[in-house]
């Protein structure tokens, strides 16, 4: 039986600009509130099937110390349950994700940990049905 593990290398962090600008150009997006995923699809390049990146509004989290704050969550919160993502993606394809927190204040960042794996969950469902 084989372990899941509860990995997030540099492999897996999304940070070519090229990247990111195709994906909010090209991508299709989808929503659980506080989260929302914008991504994209693509022939496997790399030895990660998936790659992420994640942010948080300045507009509403006016100090950085609060950005960040939320960007850890949101990188913990997708550590612990990108498994069940990736055991729903198709081979030979590599998905391009950009995770952004919504919610208007800190409060709402309880639900990053309950709204993730429901997310990735519908992602992976909505991959899983286009091929």
């Amino acid at each position: 039986m084989e372990t899941k593990r509860f990995t997030y290398s540099k492999q897996e962090k999304l940070k070519s600009r090229k990247l990111l600008n195709q994906i909010f150009a090209e991508g299709k997006s989808m929503n659980a509130f506080p989260l929302k995923i914008t991504y994209t699809t693509q022939d496997l390049e790399s030895l990660s099937a998936a790659k992420i990146a994640v942010g948080a509004s300045s507009r509403y989290f006016k100090k950085a110390v609060d950005r960040n704050r939320v960007k850890r969550l949101l990188r913990e919160a997708y550590r612990l349950h990108k498994h069940n993502l990736l055991d729903l993606l198709p081979e030979k394809k590599q998905l391009n994700v950009f995770i952004l927190f919504v919610g208007k204040d800190m409060n709402e960042t309880v639900l990053i940990a309950e709204k993730m794996p429901l997310i990735l969950q519908k992602l992976g469902n909505s991959l899983q049905n286009k091929s």
